[in-house]
């Protein structure tokens, strides 16, 4: 690895880690290099600007100062085109917008030289991205979903009935290339799946959702789960 990766990474354990910190030998076992050099790097994000505190004796080590600021974020082109290429063939992903406005704040504050080679990358990474649905449809299904009220919807099923239900949003679901919305559904009593797509109109009323949680879907297939960050 080569030592601008090694120190990118290095920080990151460092805030995983939060206030347990790291001892130097653990570091050094991490990433495959001598105690001296894992201090020697520590030295250089220090320099740097990085937070860093250290504590000696058994059980001490190194860690980043909560509440402290950080240096801009740094990626290499590779990660950068790797964050654009993810949101861009998945623009039907609830929350999508907001991951490509999150994306370019970050990309504003990479380095000149990263932010053009990331760009040039980019343009060697080609997709035939998926037409969303309606954006205030999935505006009122966001909104619904993170505020936990009820959303009222008009629903078209593939046998071509359309009813106007009330749903008490659990969870976003992706599966054989289709975003559905589990909830409980007022008007059957009961937990259903809403293809996205299928959605002709919603909107967010002001009641808020009852008790109903994901226990009450049902067991997820082998293969799902959660959206999270890979150190979670």
């Amino acid at each position: 690895m080569k030592r601008a990766k090694r120190l990118h990474a290095l920080s990151e354990m460092l805030r995983r880690n939060g206030s347990r910190g790291c001892s130097a030998e653990r570091l050094a076992r991490e990433f495959s290099v001598s105690v001296r050099t894992v201090k020697r790097d520590l030295a250089a994000l220090e320099r740097s600007g990085a937070p860093i505190w250290s504590r000696p004796g058994p059980g001490g080590g190194y860690g980043l100062a909560i509440g402290a600021s950080l240096p801009p974020v740094s990626l290499s082109p590779a990660q950068a085109v790797a964050l654009m290429a993810a949101v861009s063939t998945a623009s039907d992903a609830p929350y999508a917008d907001l991951a490509a406005s999150g994306i370019q704040k970050i990309l504003d504050v990479l380095d000149p030289r990263t932010r053009a080679r990331a760009d040039e990358l980019a343009g060697r990474v080609w997709v035939n991205s998926i037409s969303p649905a309606s954006r205030s449809i999935k505006s009122a299904l966001e909104e619904a979903m993170a505020d936990q009220r009820v959303v009222r919807i008009r629903y078209t099923t593939q046998d071509g009935t359309t009813t106007t239900r009330d749903v008490e949003p659990v969870l976003f679901a992706s599966t054989n290339g289709q975003w559905y919305l589990v909830g409980w559904c007022r008007l059957r009593d009961a937990m259903r799946w809403f293809t996205v797509s299928r959605v002709e109109r919603a909107s967010v009323t002001k009641t808020a959702c009852g008790e109903h949680g994901i226990h009450e879907v049902g067991e997820p297939p082998v293969n799902a789960r959660p959206v999270r960050g890979r150190g979670d």
